[in-house]
């Protein structure tokens, strides 16, 4: 290895390190986006459970309330805003407005800038789950997850694709307003998926199990199914893990510094 390249290679984690330093303080100025992420899934958990409809049982979720079926899809929601609202215009505001392409003569490589906006997205969701779990359990006697384990893993897989799938849209979109444009359209399937509008529960047989092959209709039900207690299934899991691989994989082979 030449003096150089060793250099280059030793130069790389001290620039991702800065890189993430700087991304969380410009992260923390942001108050919109941390808003939409962490505050507005709970904020609308509330609004619908003080529907009193939403706090009767329902035999078409198999007794449960819809308030119970809305809590993992208020934590999903989280997701939607940080991996398709929040994080793409910020990427390719950089891209914009040069900043990336200075960025490309330093040691910084596009997984570093890739990996902290990821970061913090994702610290952000999960607090966001973490609060509506707790607020669904203190203000709708909401159960909290019987299967804790399958429930975080089940969290971390959703969580690490819909910031692969923000990162694809990143990566394709050459501009702010083009990023907000495909997120926009790539919203309302990711919404419909995750049962905003119907529960994945509550959805006829054909229609879940086409949802289910969709990385938030799979979450969905894998979130469901540690919140009573089983493990989630493994085919979802497996779903899950393989839209991140493949999500991942598109966003850093197309990501580009201009």
């Amino acid at each position: 290895m030449s003096t150089a390249t060793a250099a280059a290679a030793t130069a790389r984690p001290a620039a991702a390190r800065a890189v993430l330093k700087a991304e969380a303080r410009l992260f923390r100025r942001e108050p919109g986006g941390l808003f939409w992420i962490t505050v507005f899934p709970t904020l609308l958990l509330v609004v619908l459970g003080s529907i009193p409809s939403f706090r009767e049982t329902n035999a078409s979720l198999g007794g449960l309330r819809l308030i119970d079926a809305y809590v993992p899809v208020s934590v999903l929601l989280a997701m939607i805003m940080a991996g398709l609202q929040a994080m793409p215009p910020v990427v390719t505001g950089y891209r914009e407005r040069g900043i990336l392409r200075r960025m490309s003569a330093t040691p910084v490589r596009p997984g570093a800038l890739l990996g902290a906006q990821m970061g913090l997205h994702g610290a952000a969701t999960l607090v966001s789950a973490a609060l509506t779990l707790l607020v669904g359990r203190l203000a709708f006697d909401v159960p909290l997850p019987r299967q804790i384990f399958g429930y975080v893993l089940a969290l971390a897989l959703a969580v690490l694709v819909m910031l692969a799938l923000g990162a694809l849209v990143s990566a394709l979109s050459r501009t702010q307003k083009i990023a907000g444009a495909v997120g926009s359209i790539v919203v309302f399937p990711m919404m419909f998926s995750a049962g905003v509008w119907l529960p994945v529960q509550a959805m006829p047989d054909t229609l879940a199990r086409i949802v289910e092959l969709l990385p938030l209709g799979a979450a969905a039900q894998a979130l469901g199914e540690a919140t009573v207690g089983d493990w989630p299934s493994w085919h979802q899991l497996g779903v899950l893990a393989l839209w991140t691989a493949v999500l991942s994989a598109a966003a850093a082979r197309w990501f580009r510094w201009e």
